[in-house]
């Protein structure tokens, strides 16, 4: 199979046939052979009756129905393990995403031999306020991070080598950086192409403001993992013994000016009354807890077996 196509929704109800015509249309004049997955993540409205309906319509079309809404990553992360063609290619349920760029897409993996095209667009149809400026400000700073030149980390629309999807985990929130998770995963060849972006024709945005901030965290997060994911004592280790080593300095400190003041026949003055023993302890303590943190975190190597682990009602 030359392309799977997927789709992961919540309430799109309104724009699913006409998406799926216009793949179909697409593919049919490439003579492509294909799939499209939609993932519907736990939709309140009529999109898994638009899904089975295509269904019932085309073989082409296949479905996973999720029983609560658990977000974008889950939905992907569910897609990549059901692919099945050579090529992968994820895109939104809104029609903001032009199929029409498939082609392009596919021949840059196939011909090119990229692992991964990261759509850009370059042009959007957005509000500049809520979304073209802070997304400016979140890709100028991912690229800083990760060390990829992508102008736009965070497009919907992009093409996988399907080596690429089988071998990365998408969960959480991480959708966003699914280059960076490539990247980290030893795929080194990744692409950008300038792509169409389409002004919504049904509906509302799922997205608000506060997908900046989690964004954020989640690079944090990514930039923590990548560092010392699988060496968090390299972390733990040496802050908490630098701060162990410097309470160790604060209490001979303290000490050596206890012995001072008895040996000078100065007025005996208590240790509690030094401003150096309360940070000496403070160091200390924090010291040895973040020691344990790093030792804590070695034995569990941020591994979990439910992490990925989601309630499916229906595959068709």
């Amino acid at each position: 199979m030359d392309i799977s196509v997927i789709v992961p929704l919540y309430n799109e109800d309104e724009s699913l046939e006409k998406l799926y015509e216009w793949i179909q249309r697409v593919m049919t004049s490439n003579q492509f052979t294909y799939e499209v997955i939609f993932v519907n993540d736990g939709s309140t409205d009529r999109s898994w009756e638009v899904i089975e309906s295509l269904q019932q319509k085309s073989a082409n079309v296949r479905g996973i129905k999720f029983r609560n809404n658990y977000g974008k990553s889950p939905a992907l992360f569910c897609g990549f393990r059901a692919a099945k063609g050579d090529v992968v290619i994820t895109m939104d349920a809104d029609l903001q995403d032009s199929p029409d760029e498939i082609p392009e897409l596919f021949r840059m993996i196939k011909e090119e031999n990229f692992d991964l095209v990261s759509g850009w667009k370059k042009k959007r149809y957005d509000s500049k306020l809520t979304k073209n400026i802070p997304s400016k400000i979140y890709n100028a700073t991912a690229r800083k991070v990760t060390g990829l030149k992508l102008h736009d980390m965070n497009c919907g629309l992009k093409a996988y080598r399907i080596d690429v999807v089988k071998n990365i985990e998408v969960y959480g929130e991480m959708h966003r950086y699914i280059p960076y998770l490539a990247k980290n995963a030893g795929f080194k060849r990744i692409g950008e192409k300038v792509v169409e972006h389409r002004k919504r024709e049904f509906g509302k945005t799922k997205f608000g403001l506060n997908r900046f901030v989690n964004g954020y965290l989640d690079l944090i997060s990514l930039w923590f993992l990548s560092r010392f994911g699988k060496k968090p004592m390299h972390f733990f280790g040496m802050v908490g013994s630098l701060m162990f080593g410097f309470g160790f300095l604060a209490v001979v400190a303290v000490g050596a000016n206890k012995l001072i003041a008895l040996l000078s026949h100065v007025p005996e003055r208590l240790v509690t009354d030094n401003p150096y023993f309360y940070l000496a302890l403070l160091s200390m303590i924090l010291g040895t807890q973040l020691f344990m943190t790093g030792f804590l975190g070695e034995l569990v190597t941020r591994n979990s077996s439910e992490r990925n682990n989601y309630l499916i009602e229906k595959e068709i």
